[in-house]
């Protein structure tokens, strides 16, 4: 019994020693790989950047933030505009001027050649962009990149993260991408902002991706904090309306995505562009984008003196949804944005047939009643629940407008179908036209040139005769129209 008690003695001081060592063996193993971490962590802390904007950049982010105050959205009108308008009498128009003969230009083809939208590699994110298929490359530091913690570390660790990765390839093909689709600076805005809600479900991380690559294209954005959820602020050096803006020294940043949402707060941010990327959001359309096409067509019927005329018309409902996404920009933006050429070429050989061989004050007053009576009038509020200044090619696809959204598509009709100059007329609630033509009524004068006023909403009206309760009022301002 003696002999069995010191065997197993021996027996546990064995096992004693054993466990000991491998004790020891995982404490070691631990250690070493506890160094390489280590060791990893300093030289990923010492990996250079890519650019060598961001590491001055990283320690801006990393600087002291204030608080910023937003300024009230401005609208465009003080007053609100009419919700009804009394027609006038209808009026014989008097045959003056020359004899028309409309002719549509053929140097441009009505349908583009077939789009080809550059892809990313197989197996990284793609979406359908206004018809159009389009993949993207996503190196690993950007799906990775995450805003923790929430705060304002939290930006700057997502920043240096996707700042340290391969991330030249994702701009390479948005910059192909952009040029292949003749992309403005909003339909950027819109790719870059469908990118990053491809990558990341969490909204945070979407933004910050949204500015980091924006930043990386030269534009100047600014990120900030609302309540611990990050906002993402354009510079403007246009007013952008019913939109809240925030001031950083003499510039203006917009906070598009609050675009008639909600009211604005106080943001917490720094006073730093990103060194090198000044340029400002422009969102002029002087060139539509290049869309696939998914034609659908329409007739556009109204009545003059009894008579009934019908327009057919051809449009790109991907562009119509493009125009949709639109904030509200200046109105020298939607008065100077074109038509689609092939809805153009529709409305002018529709027009043509009852115009060629009149005299022109005959043939622009067709024009004039066509945009006064082939659209019901309706309030923007009434119809969008928001203000909404309608692209012309948005005229011609929504059932209703109101006196901007025809003011601006009776003034491109007028400049295209017969070159005359025009202006947009402003009142305190209410816009009109006025052409610079030799006809008598009633003008208004810009500069040293006298135009006479045209009415697009006010059904039945001449050129010449203006609502009465404008006649003796000042415009509050003229939108100029390129290419007078």
């Amino acid at each position: 019994m003696q002999q069995n008690r010191v065997g197993v003695q021996k027996l546990f001081r064995l096992l004693g020693h054993f466990s000991l060592l491998v004790l020891l063996s995982i404490s070691t193993l631990n250690a070493q790989q506890s160094f390489k971490d280590f060791k990893k962590s300093q030289i990923d802390s010492f990996k250079e950047y890519k650019d060598k904007r961001d590491r001055e950049f990283s320690n801006y982010l990393k600087s002291e933030w204030e608080a910023y105050y937003p300024k009230e959205p401005q609208q465009f009108y003080k007053k609100q505009k009419p919700v009804e308008i009394e027609p006038a009498t209808p009026k014989v128009v008097t045959p003056v001027g020359p004899k028309i003969n409309i002719k549509i230009k053929d140097d441009e083809p009505t349908k583009e050649e077939p789009l080809v939208v550059p892809e990313g590699k197989v197996g990284d994110i793609s979406f359908d962009f206004f018809g159009s298929h389009v993949g993207f490359s996503i190196p690993k530091g950007i799906k990775e990149a995450n805003f923790y913690p929430t705060n304002q570390s939290g930006i700057a660790n997502f920043f240096d993260s996707a700042a340290l990765s391969d991330y030249e390839q994702l701009l390479l093909e948005i910059n192909k991408v952009s040029k292949a689709m003749n992309l403005n600076d909003w339909g950027i805005y819109l790719l870059v902002s469908k990118i990053s809600d491809n990558v990341y479900e969490n909204i945070d991380n979407s933004k910050l991706l949204s500015w980091f690559l924006l930043n990386k294209l030269d534009y100047a954005v600014r990120i900030g904090l609302r309540k611990r959820h990050v906002v993402l602020m354009h510079y403007s050096d246009k007013t952008i309306y019913s939109t809240p803006s925030y001031s950083f020294g003499k510039k203006r940043y917009y906070l598009i995505s609050d675009y008639a949402k909600r009211e604005p707060e106080r943001v917490f941010s720094f006073n730093h562009d990103y060194p090198g990327s000044t340029k400002p959001l422009d969102l002029s359309l002087e060139a539509l984008p290049l869309l696939e096409d998914n034609l659908q067509s329409k007739v556009l019927t109204f009545y003059n003196f009894e008579k009934k005329y019908e327009i057919p018309i051809t449009y790109n409902k991907n562009l119509i949804d493009f125009m949709a996404s639109y904030p509200q920009a200046d109105y020298e933006t939607f008065f100077n944005a074109p038509i689609q050429r092939q809805t153009y070429k529709d409305l002018a050989a529709a027009i043509k047939k009852h115009i060629d061989g009149k005299k022109a004050s005959e043939a622009m007053n067709f024009v004039l009643s066509f945009v006064q009576k082939a659209f019901k009038y309706e309030l923007d509020s009434k119809q969008f629940g928001r203000e909404k200044v309608m692209f012309a090619q948005e005229t011609l696809y929504f059932e209703k407008s109101d006196c901007e959204d025809r003011a601006i598509l009776f003034s491109y009709l007028i400049k295209e179908l017969f070159g005359v100059s025009v202006l947009g007329v402003k009142y305190e609630d209410h816009m009109a036209t006025a052409l610079y033509i030799p006809l008598d009524g009633e003008k208004v004068k810009s500069g040293s040139k006298e135009f006479v006023i045209a009415d697009p909403t006010y059904i039945n009206a001449t050129i010449g005769t203006g609502m009465p309760k404008y006649r003796n009022k000042l415009p509050q301002s003229f939108i100029t129209i390129k290419g007078n």
